[in-house]
């Protein structure tokens, strides 16, 4: 029988390589921890003020558990990454991503959830509007209650409390919880809560099918599962936000719309795609508009008349796409302009697309005028949609 190490120093001595050891390694080595049971995702945007504040409530709230907290930061602008790293060097139980060049609290959420291992994952604002009080309940429920996959804090359950700041804000909440709920078939009172716990089995269940669009992440969680995920709702006292400047704005109601559709007819056609579109329509009777106008009462040529039509046509667009159809990656100052001139550079190829398209179908296959019309937008719309998608802003 060959000796194996002698075999090996032989070898390593003709060839004048270290030797190769075939000692077992010992266990002592390397001695394991156990990962943390509960991870609790925090997404921030210049929430600076609240870190420490937040973090002391955790550590007095889930004394004894084996917890851990991920902050996923969105490039915030007050020193939040800062915040959250020096207590992380101090304290292991706490971790922060970074996120550059991209926004959204749904996409942040789904990011913190797959950077944990623990079988426990609780989502909840950086504001201190949560009580993380509730955090060892919804814990204990899930535990204990093997055939439930989500634990919500709601806001509107028997002895639940809420107070918004205004009517305005008040009633965007109850009309978009009911549209939720009917639409989507929900069958929780509260599925705008952002303050919930999930199993990690569930929420893998979920997470491909996930549309990673605004602030709902718990709707397209529920709505995203292949089988209908068991919830129970725990009532909370909804605060007042402690520091900083509230992320809620107009644009909050139209990403849940755009969540809706999403999950209505996403699965035949991106929602972007048709936003994109859309606005490319309007651009169009934009367009014409200017067109007439400048060739009519301003009696311009019609080469200036075009020009400038098609200019302030790719503004247009511009703006739109960046303010609703790409929000979450909305380019502002000198980063507007340089998007704007990409925008335009990219069009213009889909333009001269659209052009050969409908003249090789009108010209060569004898295809009727608006057919090859329509062939030509469609081939410049796509072109337009995936290269700007990718180069103006960026979008993942």
């Amino acid at each position: 029988m060959i000796d194996t190490g002698k075999f090996l120093m032989t070898i390593a001595k003709r060839r004048d390589v270290p030797a190769v050891t075939t000692a077992p390694v010992r266990e002592d080595r390397c001695p394991t921890m156990p990962g943390p049971e509960l991870t609790v995702v925090v997404p921030t945007r210049n929430e600076h003020d609240n870190i420490r504040l937040l973090y002391d409530a955790l550590c007095d709230t889930l004394q004894g558990a084996n917890w851990e907290a991920i902050f996923v930061d969105d490039d915030s602008e007050d020193g939040t990454a800062e915040a959250v790293t020096r207590l992380a060097r101090k304290d292991r139980r706490v971790r922060c991503i970074q996120r550059l060049d991209r926004r959204g609290l749904a996409s942040a959420c789904v990011e913190g959830i797959l950077a944990s291992s623990a079988p426990y994952v609780a989502v909840m604002d950086a504001d201190l509007q949560h009580d993380e009080r509730l955090l060892p309940r919804m814990l204990d429920v899930l535990k204990a209650e093997p055939t439930l996959d989500v634990v919500v804090g709601s806001r509107y359950v028997q002895r639940a409390s809420v107070i918004f700041r205004s009517r305005r804000r008040r009633w965007l909440s109850n009309v978009a919880t009911l549209i939720g709920r009917s639409i989507l078939q929900v069958p929780i009172t509260d599925p705008m809560s952002g303050f919930f716990m999930v199993r990690r089995e569930a929420f893998q269940g979920s997470v491909r099918r996930l549309s990673n669009i605004g602030f709902k992440v718990l709707l397209d969680i529920l709505v995203s599962s292949p089988q209908p995920l068991r919830v129970k709702e725990l009532p909370f006292h909804f605060r007042d936000r402690y520091a900083g400047e509230s992320k809620f704005d107009t644009l909050v109601g139209w990403e849940y719309l755009m969540l809706l559709a999403d999950k209505i007819i996403g699965h035949i056609v991106p929602i972007r795609f048709i936003m994109f579109a859309l606005i490319g329509g309007l651009g169009l009777l934009v367009h014409l508009a200017v067109l007439w106008f400048c060739l009519n009462p301003m009696q311009f040529s019609f080469e200036l008349s075009q020009a400038t039509a098609t200019g302030i046509a790719i503004i247009g667009n511009f703006t739109l796409n960046n303010w609703l159809t790409y929000h979450e990656y909305r380019l502002t100052g000198w980063e507007f302009v340089r998007g704007l001139l990409s925008f335009a550079l990219i069009c213009s190829f889909g333009a001269v697309a659209n052009v050969g398209i409908a003249t090789l179908l009108f010209t060569q296959q004898r295809s009727l005028w608006w057919v090859a019309g329509i062939a030509g937008a469609a081939m410049s719309s796509v072109w337009n949609y995936a290269v700007t998608s990718i180069f103006t802003w960026h979008a993942r």
